[in-house]
């Protein structure tokens, strides 16, 4: 796609993030997903509407643009972000097999506002012995024969990041 294309589907992530902060609604962030030149979905963060803090823009985007085209694959699409992904929404969107990231802010320009993800990404280096919040293995064994039932079933996906 040419530029100006481009530029049309950022501008809406853009305009989706402001009008999510001139209505109060919550953070400024907005998401757009495209296939084949057409939107599949588009949300702004829903964070504190729906009282959930996995309701980024780009995974609220990715959850519609699954339903609407009845697939977890998401691959043959782009998403369009208003800011650079957060380390979760990041995993979402390699989860989703999205084919590329256009982003407007940058991680640091987020963190300049209040949205510091910097902490998140060096907990997930450190091995859970380091970590600041406690992990705690249980009962491996027996979780490992539900992925034995699960390797021996038909109703394997394509699920891969």
């Amino acid at each position: 796609m040419e530029k100006l294309v481009h530029e049309k589907f950022m501008r809406m992530a853009i305009e989706l993030s402001e009008k999510n902060v001139n209505q109060n609604l919550g953070g400024p962030f907005g998401a757009v997903i495209v296939k084949d030149g057409v939107v599949v979905a588009s949300s702004a963060n829903r964070v504190i509407p729906e009282n959930d803090p996995t309701a980024h823009a780009e995974i609220a985007a990715i959850r519609l643009a699954c339903t609407k085209l009845s697939t977890h694959n998401l691959s043959g699409c782009e998403i369009y972000t208003s800011c650079e992904p957060c380390p979760m929404c990041l995993g979402a969107i390699y989860w989703a097999q999205i084919d590329k990231i256009y982003y407007a802010n940058t991680r640091t320009d987020a963190a300049g506002i209040g949205f510091d993800d910097e902490f998140i990404y060096k907990e997930a280096e450190k091995s859970f012995d380091k970590r600041k919040l406690p992990c705690v293995q249980l009962m491996r064994q027996e979780a490992l024969e539900i992925f034995r039932l699960w390797q021996a079933t038909n109703v394997k996906s394509d699920c891969k990041p």
